[in-house]
């Protein structure tokens, strides 16, 4: 049985549905090797307990800030990675200490280009953002997928409009997934555990704000007019492609 691990690129023909979801290996495909992808960022989230810095195993420089309130170094069903404890909807803002954030840099934005997020995450929840660059007011569009009712949904937003696709099924069921987002010139296409289950036809146009990158939840909230939607769950990894 083969693990994906980010940076590692391997077709899976074939897989039962409990390899996929039901174990510490799961199984997955990237399209990075066969279709020109390169890395933008990749985040293994390896760090030992306490760290204050998510490094960036790419190379490409693209470190990021651990908030006081995210607990590395969590081993779980075979995995280590960072832990995003549940926080009360309402709960005054606590960014950035729930969150992870990467500086703004035009690298980590879609730009014109085909842009591809996938992420290895595992909860029992059913709400919050889990990543996203800007936010639904900011210049320039953006980009975030969230989990409402344990939904995966991914959206992007650019300067010809709002493309959002979304799973048939819930994954908030304590196992690890690996999601994968991909915006192209002809749309936008959602995989879970290496099986396309959403896709939608469609060019956003560019995207490129000047906001961080963040993990977590929203970096601009007030808990009023603006709510946080913090996260709550485990991350083993995350990794940005372009091409």
């Amino acid at each position: 049985m083969v693990s994906l691990t980010p940076g590692r690129r391997i077709l899976v023909v074939a897989a039962t549905a409990a390899a996929l979801t039901g174990g510490s290996t799961v199984l997955a495909t990237s399209a990075g090797a066969s279709t020109g992808y390169y890395p933008v960022a990749t985040w293994s989230m390896n760090e030992g307990s306490g760290a204050h810095t998510m490094i960036d195993t790419s190379g490409n420089g693209q470190h990021g800030a651990i908030g006081n309130e995210v607990v590395t170094d969590v081993g779980v069903r075979g995995a280590t990675g960072y832990r995003f404890t549940r926080l009360q909807p309402d709960r005054p803002p606590a960014h950035p200490r729930h969150l992870v954030t990467v500086a703004d840099s035009s690298a980590l934005d879609p730009g014109s280009r085909d842009y591809a997020v996938t992420i290895r995450l595992r909860t029992t929840y059913q709400f919050g953002n889990i990543i996203q660059k800007g936010q639904a007011t900011a210049s320039g569009g953006n980009f975030k997928f969230q989990i409402p009712n344990g939904i995966v949904q991914c959206l992007f937003r650019g300067s010809n409009g709002t493309i959002i696709v979304q799973a048939s099924r819930r994954i908030n069921d304590g196992w690890w997934h690996v999601v994968r987002c991909e915006r192209t010139g002809s749309g936008v296409a959602l995989t879970v555990d290496g099986r396309t289950v959403a896709r939608r036809g469609g060019w956003t146009g560019p995207i490129s704000n000047g906001w961080p990158l963040s993990i977590g939840g929203k970096t601009d909230c007030d808990q009023r007019d603006v709510g946080c939607d913090y996260y709550a769950g485990d991350i083993d990894w995350v990794e940005i492609e372009a091409r």
